[in-house]
């Protein structure tokens, strides 16, 4: 059945253009625009008033003109075509097969935009996932059904983190083991990414053997800004039908947020909005929601969606516009350190600032081990510690330092370089974690350890890795 169809646009202003529009037309409904070569391009309604609709299109508007030009209302939102064939397949950000296998066989889609999820019906994250990763699982544990963004900066290593998550992440039953019965999915989606990034990811995920568990959609550097748009649309739907219809657990790893932002401003200044702060549309916020919230674990479904969105700061400013909101939408965040970095330290997680607000609701004796949250409390606080020590010894000199002070940075040096450090094929279990955190402890004074029950002290201190 065909939609509505007009002829001739009011407008053409790049990819947006202007035309008449029914009373039956609706915001973000599918559009086919023709021109005079009958050349057909797909778009979809991104600004609606009483006699026009504004149309951006998947593309660019090259070719059109306003008096032969047709456009024809689809009357529906954009879908996704999804089934189980999606595991392994590559797509592009509109959900198209890019890696030559055509398209998937099955006769269901779903609209890209999601429905709500009703508060009520949700259920509380509680559930570990293990990484492999120290930083991660000992200190800022990451729960199924938790949104855990990763704070990053231009030249750190996000990718390669996301890349090792990616390979390494697995559900960790109450016994401690992998496993449990259950099927650990992952949706990669990388947005406005070069060629060579895609490359990175495509051979990681192959080579590590991974790949038949991953769906991926990348929407390149070159793609139109509104395909940035749209790709991590098409990555939740995929994500939201195989968690609560094949009760699956789907981890959903989305990088670059920063680039899905850019276009979202270059759209909005397209169509003419009034900017809000550094020049992003006013609603940035409401609009990372729609993303964010998708994430989650909900009643009479025993499948869960967990996401790790991958932002790089702008000039390394954790206030600017985009890691700030996301930090309100979000349960944390893992913030990566330029000076680690640059000391060759790898994950260079920052100690201070990362935070993983449910860690302690999924951590203890039926998930980890007994003593996780006192271990985490215990180097949170020395390291914190140690940032202080190091401040003042930039100022006195390092010499002019106690001996209490001197084990201190002795326990930082060995905390980010025998417990931060590891190599990318490291995959480290929670047991080892752990006893490595305890190791780095060793180095402080028993009576310094007060955050730290005394039957750990004797039951875990000095045991053999």
């Amino acid at each position: 059945m065909r939609g509505i169809e007009f002829r001739g646009l009011l407008r053409i202003e790049g990819p947006v253009v202007i035309t008449k529009r029914s009373r039956n037309v609706g915001f973000n409904e599918m559009v086919a625009v023709y021109d005079r070569g009958n050349v057909k391009r797909l778009g979809r309604v991104v600004d609606l008033s009483e006699k026009w609709a504004a149309i951006q299109i998947f593309g660019n508007s090259t070719g059109l003109s306003a008096d032969e030009t047709r456009v024809e209302f689809l009357d529906k939102p954009m879908e996704l075509r999804v089934g189980m064939g999606l595991l392994g397949r590559v797509f592009n950000g509109l959900g198209e097969p890019v890696d030559g296998y055509g398209s998937i066989f099955s006769s269901k889609t779903l609209d890209i935009n999601g429905l709500p999820i009703n508060p009520y019906a949700r259920t509380y994250p509680r559930d570990f996932i293990q990484t492999g990763i120290s930083a991660i699982d000992g200190m800022n544990t990451l729960i199924r059904g938790q949104k855990l963004p990763i704070f990053s900066g231009n030249g750190l290593p996000h990718n390669r983190l996301a890349a090792q998550i990616v390979r390494q992440a697995k559900i960790i039953s109450a016994d401690g083991n992998s496993g449990g019965g259950e099927q650990f999915v992952i949706v990669f989606c990388a947005m406005g990414v070069k060629n060579d990034v895609a490359r990175f990811f495509l051979d990681n995920f192959e080579q590590s053997g991974v790949l038949s568990n991953v769906v991926v959609f990348l929407s390149l550097a070159d793609s139109p800004s509104l395909e940035r748009l749209i790709a991590p649309r098409c990555a939740l739907t995929a994500a939201e039908y195989l968690a609560y219809e094949k009760n699956m657990h789907v981890l959903v790893v989305m990088t670059d947020m920063t680039n899905y932002c850019e276009a979202m401003r270059e759209v909005s200044s397209i169509r003419g909005e009034v900017p809000s702060r550094k020049g992003y549309p006013g609603y940035l916020y409401s609009d990372l929601a729609s993303l964010y919230e998708r994430a989650g674990k909900i009643k009479n479904s025993s499948g869960s969606i967990t996401q790790i969105p991958i932002l790089s700061m702008p000039n390394d400013d954790i206030s600017h516009p985009i890691p700030d909101l996301s930090g309100y939408i979000t349960e944390g965040q893992i913030v990566l350190d330029r000076e680690l970095f640059q000391r060759g330290i790898y994950p260079p997680v920052a100690g201070l600032p990362s935070l993983s607000r449910l860690m302690k609701d999924g951590i203890g004796p039926s998930m980890t081990r007994e003593d996780h949250k006192d271990v985490a409390s215990q180097l949170f606080a020395a390291y914190a510690k140690v940032k202080q020590i190091r401040n003042l010894a930039s100022i006195i000199g390092e010499e002019e330092l106690s001996a209490a002070d001197k084990q201190y940075l002795k326990f930082g040096e060995k905390f980010e370089q025998g417990f931060l450090t590891q190599s990318e094929h490291d995959n480290r279990s929670i047991g080892r974690t752990l006893d490595l955190g305890w190791k780095v402890l060793g180095d402080l004074p028993r009576e310094e350890l007060l955050r730290v029950n005394e039957k750990f002290l004797d039951k875990y201190m000095n045991r053999e890795i």
